[in-house]
């Protein structure tokens, strides 16, 4: 028998990118396919942001597991530091509740294997918040690589190149930064603006699951004046011989899409992952949470689950262990009232997705730093 009724839901974060999962929930909510049931967040939430979803219950983090309890809540989203999403996707698993976990899944290898056990453990869902890989481009492109049309593939390039205000970086206490309070954060534009970039890169791969990254080499530096990384390459070695290349900026002018670059011996593609848009060709992209209810309510197949991103995580984990980033000096920048521009790097990291090139590789002048290149392999970041 079918169970129809709207699947409960507790939302972990309703601010900053919380927003846009409560205006996902609005939607949802109006189909009569999920009920906002309650909300947890360190501030209490205003009726207006909640406007169209009733009166949740609030609560604060540290009474997940009752909010959980009380409202009966079959999904919980969790959109919150990176650096409590183990703690608190452990809570909710075992509070009995599904999860959809914001990305990047946690702040390290080890944190994200205490995840998946508590998945294992409970026979619960994890689906992760990479909306591109819920994008029908990506199997379409694996599928044109799979027919031979684009010869041997000889790598994936990356290139994203966005404008950030310097209000960005100090808006949160974990903004910008690699560690907090002797935790671990990582929150740089590799790992979180442009995460799904690298994720949607190994998915393209066929390269998703733990044990697939061989090795990464890492260029990450800073302009603004933060801990982490607003400007960065990567190149990763997977394990079965592909490259990928990634190179991107938060101090460019203005904003373009973001895009990766199939390099093969006859020919190239390309897709823009942020619009879905494969060679002109615009494909559907399924919503994730509408996805994790229909897994909870039908036993359809989940889309993002953890295991497809242990390689993403295997990245993250060398980018934790890497020395920390190198400063841009003032004279290669134009530093405005309200943010900090590199003249050219959009182009440098165009160039950088063609060539399959780091920046120093390019000879970028405030890329060629001692120490600028490191390389951390899977073995190290276990050891």
């Amino acid at each position: 028998m079918t169970d129809d009724r709207p699947v409960r839901v507790v939302l972990a974060g309703a601010y900053g990118h919380g927003r846009s999962h409560l205006e996902n929930l609005r939607g949802l909510s109006a189909r009569g396919l999920v009920e906002l049931a309650g909300v947890c967040d360190l501030r209490e939430v205003d009726a207006d942001r909640l406007h169209g979803l009733g009166a949740p219950e609030q609560a604060r983090p540290d009474d997940l597991a009752g909010l959980i309890g009380r409202t009966g809540a079959e999904i919980t989203i969790l959109c919150t530091p990176i650096n409590t999403h183990a703690d608190l996707a452990v809570t909710a698993l075992r509070a009995g509740s599904h999860l959809l976990l914001e990305k990047p899944p946690a702040a390290s290898l080890a944190a994200f294997e205490r995840i998946t056990s508590a998945v294992g453990e409970t026979g619960l869902a994890c689906q992760i918040g990479f909306q591109s890989l819920g994008s029908a481009a990506v199997p379409a492109l694996r599928k044109l690589i799979a027919s031979g049309e684009l010869g041997e593939i000889r790598g994936i390039g990356v290139a994203g190149a966005w404008e950030r205000p310097a209000e960005y970086f100090t808006r949160s206490a974990w903004s910008g930064r690699r560690r907090l309070n002797g935790q671990d954060v990582v929150d740089g534009a590799l790992t979180n603006p442009f995460a799904h970039a690298t994720a949607t890169a190994l998915a393209v791969a066929g390269a998703e699951e733990l044990g697939s990254v061989a090795s990464v080499e890492l260029e990450l530096f800073h302009a603004n004046p933060i801990e982490a990384d607003d400007t960065a390459a990567a190149r990763i070695h997977l394990a079965n011989g592909q490259v990928i290349t990634v190179a991107v900026t938060l101090c460019a002018t203005g904003r373009s899409e973001p895009y990766l670059i199939v390099h093969g011996s006859a020919g190239t593609a390309r897709l823009t992952y942020t619009t879905d848009d494969l060679d002109g060709t615009v494909h559907p992209r399924a919503n994730l949470l509408e996805n994790l209810v229909a897994h909870v309510r039908t036993g359809a197949e989940l889309l993002v689950p953890a295991a497809r991103t242990g390689a993403f995580m295997e990245f993250m984990e060398a980018v934790r262990l890497a020395p920390d980033p190198l400063p841009i000096s003032d004279e290669h920048q134009r530093i405005h009232p309200d943010r900090r521009e590199l003249p050219g790097i959009r182009e440098l990291t165009d160039l950088s997705a063609e060539r399959l090139a780091l920046f120093s590789e390019l000879g970028a002048a405030w890329a060629t730093a001692p120490r600028s290149r490191q390389t951390t392999t899977r073995g190290a970041a276990r050891g």
